[in-house]
């Protein structure tokens, strides 16, 4: 067709190149190229049709700073506190929220669930383009979702939701999701990167002229990260990744990119028969299963955000009969895991290199922080000695190459949160206890400076008294 020309766009830097490419030359990245068709014709008409959409509603003018206003209400409750503890304290007025994550992983669930909250007081326009309305009715009535303030609109179409937004003028909209929107100003199919990024513009442009809060549902591609183009996540105020294995209820929200709060936080779910249903206590769920009097099993607080989880890190070392042994970490940096095992071969003597070595954070928690080293270096060596760490033992600390043990931040709230879960000793850097003291009812605090002193806090436990 005359005008159309066919490119290839690096999803990360939007670098356009007439042929296929392996590595962008603009970004340096690798297989990060899509085929794209694009209009050529540089008609006026059609360019200021396209950027009016982009435009904020209004006319703007500079202000001094001291002449903003705050607006009384520029929070408020999603509903869920989980929700709320990751946006860092709730929904912010004129927020745009990515929410990513596997097909079937359940954003569509988490959405209709916080539009009944949010539609007891505030109007909410869920635009759907993958569920036609009896779809949506069918799940909407398994959730026990039926509110008056909650309006559904099955459009693809830019232009017909931007008109149905402006007569129906909602204070929350939400897009599921943003790659199946399309405007016939762009002469490329729906998800491409020039569809998914002039579309999103439209509604940020919307979000911030009228103080719409937005939630656009991303797809995500083979490799794990969001459809289309990468500028996307930096033109949304938060991401939010929704985590977790199918197979599995429990999911796990974590937020990768927070204007209005931390990156730190996670809020825990279960998915049941009537919907999402918070996990007020995460350490408990993780902890549920953990076998007694069984090698290889160890136990750490991790802190994410202000919530300190507890979680299970499970090791395996068996023999090999390959030349090149096996490393797996599931939960855990890989190169932080050959790390350890290295420093425990050259620093104990310990022989890793000839056993095989699997390593699992129990519930598909990741442990990204290095106060998580003293528990994986406890696991490992339970394992390879076949000696159990004991049931009520906890350790925190971060090792390093010299065979230390060095300190870690809020180690007071890691230890309290072990004797509240029935935790006996807590296996803490030296350091910490030095700089300053405390006691906390309950547990034993148990100091060590280096990873020689990680024996002889192991025992020796019969068959007969393993428990599952």
């Amino acid at each position: 067709m005359k005008g159309l020309k066919t490119v290839y766009i690096c999803e990360e830097c939007s670098y356009r190149s007439p042929k296929w490419m392996g590595k962008c030359p603009s970004c340096g990245a690798w297989n990060t190229f899509i085929e794209d068709v694009i209009d050529t014709s540089g008609s006026e008409a059609t360019a200021a049709k396209r950027n009016s959409a982009l435009s904020m509603t209004g006319e703007h003018h500079a202000m001094r700073f001291d002449q903003l206003d705050l607006p009384s209400h520029i929070r408020y409750n999603t509903g869920l506190d989980e929700l709320d503890r990751v946006l860092g304290g709730g929904l912010v007025l004129g927020e745009v929220v990515l929410l990513s994550g596997e097909p079937g992983i359940g954003k569509s669930t988490l959405l209709l669930q916080i539009s009944q909250a949010l539609g007891q007081n505030r109007k909410v326009l869920y635009v759907s383009g993958e569920e036609s309305g009896g779809q949506l009715k069918l799940r909407a009535d398994r959730l026990g979702v039926n509110c008056d303030n909650l309006y559904v609109l099955t459009e693809t179409n830019i232009d017909s939701i931007l008109r149905e937004t402006e007569k129906l003028s909602p204070e929350i909209l939400i897009v599921d999701s943003i790659q199946t929107v399309w405007s016939e100003k762009i002469n490329s199919a729906p998800g491409s990167i020039a569809q998914v990024r002039e579309n999103a513009m439209a509604f940020i442009g919307k979000a911030k002229g009228e103080g719409v809060s937005v939630f656009l549902v991303g797809h995500v591609n083979k490799e794990g990260s969001i459809a289309g183009p990468k500028i996307l996540e930096h033109m949304v105020d938060a991401v939010l990744c929704f985590e977790g294995e199918k197979q599995q209820s429990y999911r796990i929200i974590r937020a990768t990119k927070n204007r209005y709060g931390s990156t730190n936080e996670i809020g825990v779910f279960e998915m049941t028969d009537k919907g999402l249903e918070e996990v007020a206590n995460p350490s408990e769920m993780l902890l549920s299963g953990r076998p007694k009097g069984v090698s290889g099993s160890a136990a750490v607080c991790t802190m994410q955000g202000s919530r300190p989880l507890i979680a299970e890190v499970q090791a395996l070392v068996s023999q090999t009969y390959f030349p090149s042994p096996r490393r797996v970490a599931n939960g855990i940096d890989y190169n932080r895991l050959c790390l350890i095992i290295d420093v425990l071969e050259k620093r104990m003597g310990l022989k890793f290199y000839q056993n095989d070595v699997y390593t699992n954070v129990v519930g598909g928690l990741r442990l990204d922080e290095t106060a998580a080293d003293l528990s994986v270096a406890l696991a490992l060596i339970s394992s390879l000695l076949d000696r159990v760490v004991p049931e009520g033992m906890i350790a925190v600390g971060e090792i390093g190459l010299s065979g230390e043990v060095r300190a870690v931040s809020h180690v007071e709230n890691r230890v309290k949160e072990a004797a509240r879960l029935g935790f006996t000793t807590a296996v803490i850097p030296y350091r910490n206890v030095e700089k300053r003291p405390f006691e906390c009812p309950g547990i034993k605090v148990h100091a060590i400076r280096s990873i020689f002193e990680l024996p002889s806090l192991l025992v020796t436990v019969s068959e007969d008294e393993q428990q599952f």
